[in-house]
């Protein structure tokens, strides 16, 4: 999905703009295959495949929820800076993002970090600011919602998902296996 994320690179530092004439001013590199397309439908099953929890559903659902309805999730300065909240898409893009990222970290299974790590990039042009927001040069409000003290939104409330059983066969990675608890099942293939 080419519209799953807005991911924004600023310019070089004068250091990597410095590497980059050396490197493009004498013997400018040549672009080589590093992944062949096998490897690269391999990599995307591989994704697909990727465990995620009912808990780490709701935190992407929660976030995005608390674009539309701030004050519901203790954000209440957020709700003059946003005019139009996420859509249900971007909850979609959050838990395949996680997916991704978690396989990037070397798990087979998705975090609630992995989510708020990439809730930025996912989140960034979902958002319609406000008038007020734009004429201050207010930066997305979710980077303010991301720094530190601020509430992370946490499980819907009156959610089912509360109870958790562990589907046949499935093992959660031992590093993070003591904070997730047994896991529900497996959220299917995109």
């Amino acid at each position: 999905d080419r519209f799953m994320m807005k991911v924004v690179v600023g310019y070089p530092s004068p250091t990597e703009e410095l590497e980059i004439v050396h490197r493009m001013g004498v013997n400018p590199p040549h672009a080589v295959e590093t992944m062949s397309l096998e490897d690269l439908q391999r990599a995307q099953a591989a994704v697909d495949l990727v465990y995620v929890d009912h808990g780490v559903v709701d935190y992407a659902v929660s976030l995005v929820l608390a674009t539309r309805n701030p004050e519901s999730y203790n954000l209440p300065e957020l709700a003059e800076l946003i005019s139009f909240g996420a859509s249900p898409r971007a909850s979609l893009a959050l838990v395949a993002g996680s997916r991704a990222l978690a396989l990037l970290r070397g798990r087979n299974y998705a975090l609630p970090q992995d989510v708020f790590d990439i809730a930025p990039d996912v989140l960034r042009h979902r958002l319609v600011l406000s008038y007020e927001a734009l004429a201050e040069g207010q930066t997305p409000a979710l980077h303010r919602a991301r720094s530190p003290g601020h509430p992370r939104p946490g499980p819907l409330r009156g959610s089912s998902h509360c109870r958790r059983r562990r589907p046949r066969g499935h093992r959660p990675g031992r590093a993070h296996a003591h904070r997730l608890g047994p896991p529900q099942r497996v959220i299917g293939p995109r």
